[in-house]
């Protein structure tokens, strides 16, 4: 790769974020600790409503947690979409329980809601949306079916802080729980890293319980008490899920910039919307009137008057220099979920549609002008070419 490469995604990391590392380097304590519970505070500040925030080590460790603590299990079906990184459905086999896939709408890559009521039985037991992009899913017609057949309703919320549904923060809303990735190309990082928030106290207790090995106190609890807290319990079988103290130092100040990429980020899709709206692509879907859209990924579909293919096209931008991505290969097409259930193309159309003609463009916090431009002029040249 040449040192003009742009590539498709790079976290802003500031000086801030490196002393709060270095500091916990210092301080001896680098895994769950001190920061990891003052970075849960400053989340469930951040969001509102009352919410209770989880670290954990990933946005696949939270959504299974709150799985887990919802007792779904052997026999049980999950609603999601196909239209997702398989975090999304894995975590469901991981308790036994078989996912139930739904194509999206065109108007806004996420789960069709008017596709729900036809696969819901006596085995449904929840429904995870995923906020494709970072734009909200239908979140109305979702909740309205989950509490008329009696469902749980986990977000898949991987992309999308700070969206708004409602004009309420996604993470606010009136679902179960809702967890958020701080993966190295999210809206903010921890590098590795997660968070499931609820307002369920018996899930975040269950969920803090399980996120280290079942065991009744945490580390950090038992090794900083003023009397001996060598004891502790297992009282299930849980994981190492944990969030570190390190990555809680990362999150800490990135959680404190989190408008100020955003805005970053809006800025650059705004640039791109005016760039290409003449040409023969079709742009990411926009939010609903008044609602925040995250801009995690800038995603375009190229139209059929573009005389390339995608793979082309993504082929002819790496020769320009610049990384492109494509969010998703649908998980009807991964040889697992395509043979476990028996799955096909025509079972899904629109998602098999956009997913042969989209290319994710990047955006983020840390590209400049000059970055948006070569960006744009390669876009335009291809296309046109």
């Amino acid at each position: 790769m040449s040192a003009d490469f742009l590539p498709f995604a790079r976290p802003e990391i500031g000086e801030n974020e490196i002393s709060e590392v270095i500091d916990s380097l210092r301080s001896g304590w680098i895994t769950t600790g001190p920061k990891v519970h003052k970075f849960e505070r400053a989340f469930s500040s951040f969001l509102g409503g009352g919410v209770e925030a989880v670290a954990v080590s990933s946005a696949t460790a939270g959504l299974h947690l709150a799985l887990e603590a919802l007792n779904i299990g052997p026999g049980d079906e999950v609603i999601t979409t196909t239209h997702t990184f398989t975090a999304t459905a894995e975590v469901i086999r991981y308790l036994g329980a078989d996912p139930v896939l739904v194509d999206i709408t065109a108007d806004s890559l996420c789960m069709n809601p008017s596709m729900l009521e036809s696969v819901i039985n006596s085995k449904t037991r929840a429904i995870i949306p995923v906020h494709f992009g970072g734009r909200a899913a239908e979140m109305d017609e979702i909740f309205s079916l989950a509490s008329m057949h009696d469902l749980y309703v986990v977000e898949d919320a991987a992309h999308a802080l700070p969206a708004t549904s409602n004009n309420l923060l996604i993470g606010n809303l009136d679902s179960d729980a809702t967890v958020f990735s701080f993966y190295a190309n999210k809206t903010m990082t921890t590098g590795e890293g997660g968070m499931l928030v609820t307002r369920n106290p018996e899930i975040a207790r269950r969920a803090r319980v399980m996120r280290l090995h079942g065991i009744s106190r945490d580390a950090f609890d038992r090794y900083t008490s003023i009397s001996p807290g060598w004891f502790y319990e297992v009282v299930a079988p849980g994981f190492k899920y944990n969030m570190t103290d390190i990555e809680a130092a990362l999150g800490i100040h990135q959680l404190s910039n989190i408008l100020i990429f955003h805005e970053k980020r809006a800025r650059i899709a705004g640039l791109y919307d005016e760039a290409f709206s003449d040409l023969p692509i079709i742009l990411p879907p926009k939010p609903l009137a008044g609602e925040i859209h995250a801009w995690h990924l800038y995603v375009i579909q190229l139209g059929p008057d573009v005389s390339i293919n995608r793979n082309e096209f993504i082929n002819r931008m790496y020769e320009q220099g610049v990384g492109c991505s494509v969010h998703y290969i649908p998980l009807h097409l991964h040889p697992y979920w395509r043979d476990t259930y028996d799955l096909s193309p025509d079972m899904f159309p629109v998602s098999q549609s956009v997913y042969e003609s989209s290319v994710s463009l990047p955006i983020y916090s840390k590209m400049s002008d000059e970055d948006v431009n070569r960006v744009i002029s390669a876009v335009k040249a291809i296309i046109t070419y």
